[in-house]
């Protein structure tokens, strides 16, 4: 079997690709659900690189799933996702955004590229693989109302053949580049997400007992749901609501009929997460009926915690010690109030959510997730390509015993 050396030497042999493939795929970015080029991208690659089963449209999504066959019966599965955000691309990298308000502020260039890497890679040593590996390209990542997690596992992406433990990276700047950060228990939080549509009364602004204004009702209201969480709310459990959309209004002059505000809900705890719901509900409609308005709202259920498996996860930190060394590890012990869909899988099989980290302060790479000046230490590269590979080698050639 590789020893771990060879292992990153192999990843490093094809870093040129990988920075080619990551930017390829910063500069085509594509919103979750319509990841068509993406994915032919990533079906012509594998193809090209000898994979044998390449299913495109996987489920009637945009996913691609491919399956290298090895010499045995347990099969890992790897997991990248390949959606990218509505935000406009700040700075003036060679490789920025073509598209107008759509841009790769997460990494998921990144991990398609690494997983490509892998790809490559494991089909290098397919006669010595004890086992299958998987590879799930995912779309629909940052949003629950598209295919995305949750339709590939109900969709029986993890079987056929069946997976026996799955592994994820996602890059972190807050971590050191080239590091990888483990969490041994809950990773992130659960994310869903509610809309609020306030109806009022509208009137002209100089004459507003004549009217119910539902801006009034709406600022109230959004106050009031932080609030919620500061007295609601066991001090001691992590809660975050926020809202981060509010439209209404026609004129500076002129109240309004409604106001529609939009907001996420976020919790570590699955018992307080069943409670929530109704909770906001009795805050918002108690407030709307207090000013005479109406109030309409929809919740919609998102990805649950994020929960790392105790046996993958200490399986992966030895695994990753050998190969990265042991100061480049870093056990994880507060979970961040993020969500990811990759929490469906878990809850099917066992499985791990790796850090790896791209901060490099001397390159300027520095901005957090989903901000418009976001970038990743291109150095990672060959790294989360050797993390993938060599976590689904030693799976298999250890039938996940540490």
């Amino acid at each position: 079997m590789e020893t771990p050396e060879e292992i990153l030497a192999s990843a490093r042999r094809i870093k040129k690709e990988l920075v080619l493939w990551r930017r390829y795929l910063h500069m085509h970015p594509e919103l979750s659900g319509r990841e068509f080029n993406t994915a032919e991208f990533v079906a012509e690659k594998l193809r090209s690189f000898g994979v044998d089963e390449v299913t495109e449209n996987f489920a009637d999504s945009t996913a691609v799933v491919a399956v290298i066959r090895g010499n045995g019966e347990k099969t890992v599965a790897l997991r990248a996702d390949m959606d990218a955000l509505p935000i406009e691309e700040k700075g003036n990298k060679p490789y920025a955004s073509n598209y107008t308000h759509i841009m790769h502020a997460c990494g998921h260039d990144a991990h398609t590229a690494m997983l490509l890497g892998s790809a490559k890679l494991l089909v290098g040593l397919k006669e010595r693989l004890l086992g299958n590996v998987k590879l799930i390209f995912q779309p629909c990542e940052e949003r629950s109302d598209c295919k995305g997690a949750r339709h590939l596992v109900e969709n029986r992406v993890l079987e056929d053949p069946d997976v026996s433990a799955i592994f994820a990276i996602h890059v972190f700047p807050e971590l050191p580049a080239g590091t990888v950060g483990i969490n041994t228990s809950t990773v992130l939080a659960s994310s869903d997400t509610f809309k609020v549509v306030i109806k009022g009364k509208s009137s002209h602004a100089s004459r507003p007992h004549k009217g119910v204004d539902p801006v009034v009702v709406s600022a109230q209201s959004i106050v009031a749901l932080h609030h919620l969480i500061s007295r609601c709310v066991d001090p001691v459990e992590p809660a975050v609501i926020t809202v981060g959309k509010v439209s209404g209004g026609y004129a500076e002059n002129v109240i309004p009929e409604e106001v529609t505000f939009e907001g996420t809900v976020r919790v570590l705890n699955p018992k307080l997460r069943e409670k929530l719901p109704k909770l906001i509900e009795r805050t918002v409609k108690g407030i709307a009926s207090a000013y005479g308005a109406d109030c309409e709202l929809e919740y919609f259920w998102g990805s649950p915690p994020l929960v790392n498996d105790a046996q993958t996860t200490a399986f992966a930190i030895t695994a990753l010690k050998e190969l990265l060394g042991e100061r480049n590890v870093l056990t994880l012990d507060k979970p961040t109030m993020g969500g990811e869909d990759f929490s469906y899988y878990l809850q099917r099989v066992p499985g791990t959510y790796i850090r790896l980290g791209t901060r490099n302060e001397e390159k300027g790479i520095v901005h957090p997730l989903h901000s418009s000046l976001f970038d990743i230490d291109e150095d990672i590269l060959p790294v989360g390509t050797a993390v993938n590979t060599f976590l689904a080698l030693r799976w298999l050639e250890n039938s996940g015993r540490l």
